[in-house]
């Protein structure tokens, strides 16, 4: 009995008070696991910001400013995209590339002899223009876009011809002719508005009759890689005084007086602005013309 009481009563008092032996750590493992210390320390912080989002999801004030700012959004997408089609609309694009060899060949010889040409009107169906291959006064893009590759491709031979050719040079040929034609739209336009002077041109029918200068550029440098600078000046002045008169009875057709009354009831003067307009944007040509050759010959 007494083995039995010390067994059962010191003995087992001492095996209770003995340390707690951790388990042998796995020799595969790098990094202790603390993950058992934080049973609910990932599940605190969605719950409160799930009770934030409901909470604002049902005040009446939230709901209307979020109602509100998604219709204004959303008017202001439909604006920005009118806009973007009226300005660059792939149709309209199309209508200006919609030529043939006959309409090329006929707008050639109306650039370079327009004197004997008539009829200078537009013609229309059911309200729409007809397109360039069905009436050679229509504008059109192809020939200012092949002009202008031919420009820098005729400038790149004169300018090697030269021995002064050089990939910078030649980038600022074409930056320095694109960027001329560019200015002279926008003054166009801003002479249209400023004289409110009434008209159904675009700002692509500016940049076509702004780009068939290039046409006259092309046989201008022509004109001085052949023939030297004497040349070079007939050509110019022959090419000049065409784009003039071209330029001046297309925009002619194009341009009419506001009916607009002003505040005594009678009609405004539009018929001076569009003098001037017209006047300006044709005595501009051989100047631009002049100022983007006479480089390329000597």
């Amino acid at each position: 009995m007494a083995y039995h009481q010390g067994y059962g009563g010191q003995g087992s008092k001492h095996r209770g008070r003995g340390p707690l032996v951790p388990p042998a750590p796995d020799p595969h493992q790098l990094f202790d696991d603390t993950s058992a210390g934080f049973p609910h320390a990932q599940g605190t912080p969605s719950s409160g910001i799930d009770m934030g989002f409901n909470t604002l999801l049902a005040d009446p004030m939230a709901n209307m400013a979020v109602a509100y700012g998604s219709s204004i959004a959303s008017q202001s997408k439909d604006i920005v995209h009118k806009e973007i089609h009226r300005f660059m609309s792939v149709n309209r694009l199309k209508y200006f590339f919609a030529v043939d060899t006959a309409y090329v060949t006929k707008k050639l010889a109306l650039l370079l002899f327009p004197y004997a040409h008539q009829n200078w009107e537009v013609r229309y169906s059911r309200d729409t223009p007809l397109t360039p291959r069905q009436d050679i006064n229509a504008p059109d893009l192809y020939i200012p876009s092949m002009a202008f590759i031919t420009y820098i491709l005729l400038a790149g031979i004169a300018l090697g011809l030269q021995q002064r050719f050089s990939p910078e040079v030649l980038g600022m040929c074409a930056s320095t002719a694109f960027v001329w034609v560019i200015i002279e739209v926008l003054a166009l336009l801003l002479s249209l508005y400023l004289v409110t002077v009434q008209s159904d041109l675009t700002p692509f029918d500016l940049l076509a009759y702004s780009g068939y200068k290039y046409v006259g550029m092309i046989l201008a440098v022509l004109g001085g890689l052949l023939f030297g600078s004497d040349g070079y000046y007939v050509a110019l002045a022959w090419t000049s005084c065409a784009l003039m008169y071209f330029l001046a009875r297309s925009l002619r057709m194009k341009l009419h007086p506001s009916l607009v009354p002003d505040g005594m009831g009678h009609p405004r003067g539009g018929g001076r602005g569009q003098t001037y307009v017209t006047l300006g944007a044709a005595a501009c040509q051989p100047l631009i013309v002049y100022w983007l050759t006479f480089h390329l010959v000597r």
